[in-house]
Formats: structure tokens, sequence, C-alpha cells
């Protein structure tokens, strides 16, 4: 069984290296941004509530984002493990997240931290925006949410590094470089396992 958790600062690629690392693993990535924005274009009362966050730059409540992680944690697809892309992202989260897979008797096995150059990030999220037509990805959005992460969300890693849990991956350059890094974290991973 394998947990993780995958951070880094917006924009600096967990979603695209979340797949990647899923699929090495044979473990499915969880990503709170995607079950948000599902939400949103569906039209649903969560999706109404959290675009409002979103599109500020900001978090959507612990209340609101820990309800949902639950639910999605005990889905039978994640009883061999799973990855987590965008939860936690506070330290609340982080004791939810600790209690719940106390609760089954499982732990987080290892963070992965995601670090790009802000000018890269700042660039990676305007291109994006243009290309998927995201209304959370405009400059002042972008520079808040970057902001929000370096205030809330950067202290988990102290509190993981403390564990013992965290490998940091260099995720500037190519897609393709930046896999291979994380792919070779992973087989590291496995063979400790």
């Amino acid at each position: 069984m394998t947990i993780l958790v995958l951070m880094g600062p917006p924009g600096a690629g967990k979603g695209t290296q979340a797949d990647v690392l899923a699929e090495r693993l044979g473990v499915p990535a969880i990503s709170t941004g995607d079950i948000f924005r599902a939400q949103v274009a569906d039209g649903t009362a969560l999706g109404q509530q959290a675009k409002g966050y979103l599109d500020a730059g900001e978090y959507v409540p612990d209340s609101v984002t820990n309800a949902m992680i639950r639910e999605r944690l005990c889905a039978d697809d994640t009883r061999a493990g799973f990855l987590l892309d965008g939860y936690p992202r506070t330290l609340d989260q982080v004791a939810v997240l600790d209690e719940f897979l106390a609760g089954q008797q499982r732990f987080v096995d290892g963070v992965v931290v995601l670090e790009v150059h802000a000018d890269e990030l700042v660039a990676r999220l305007l291109h994006r925006a243009a290309q998927a037509h995201r209304s959370d990805d405009t400059e002042p959005v972008i520079r808040r949410r970057l902001t929000v992460y370096a205030e809330q969300t950067q202290p988990l890693i102290e509190v993981y590094a403390s564990r013992g849990l965290v490998t940091t991956i260099d995720g500037n350059g190519e897609t393709h470089e930046v896999s291979q890094r994380v792919l070779t974290m992973a087989v590291s991973l496995q063979q400790q396992a």
C-alpha cells in the first residue's frame, strides 16, 4: 500500500506528475482541484460555493474540503493506496487526514514536493489560462494564490519534513525531464517499501 501527498505551488505541475506517479504506483490520483472544477461545471451547490473562492485565488474552506476528501478516500479504489494532489493545504487538514488514516490503520508514506521558480510558475499558469479558458488563472489571482500557498501550505512541508517524509523534486524544465525525476524517486520509494 502506498499513500503519497504531492505538494508544490500552483503551476508546479502537480496534476501532470500526479498522473505519472499514480500510473507507476498503480494507485488513483485524487485531485481536489479537479473535483472542485467538476462541481463548478456541474453547477452543484458545492461547486457554486467553491467557485467564489477559486476565482478569488483563495482556498475552499476546510470543512467543505475535508468532507469531500473523506468521502473520496472511502472509495474501493483507494484500498491499495492513493496519491493526494492539492490536499492537505492547511495544518488543520493535515490533522484531519492523520486522524482519518489512523482510524484505518494507515499513514502517509511520503510527501513529494515540486519546487519551481516563481517567474516560471506565473508564465505556466498564464499559458494554461489561455489554453483552458480558466477563470481562476488571471495574473492577480495567480500572485494571490502563490502568496496563499506560501502562508498556508509551506508550513505543512515543515511538518512532514519533521516526520522524515519529504522528498524535494526540481520541477523546473520540460515535462518529460520532471517526470523522469519523479519516476526515479518512485522507484526508490518502492524499493524501500
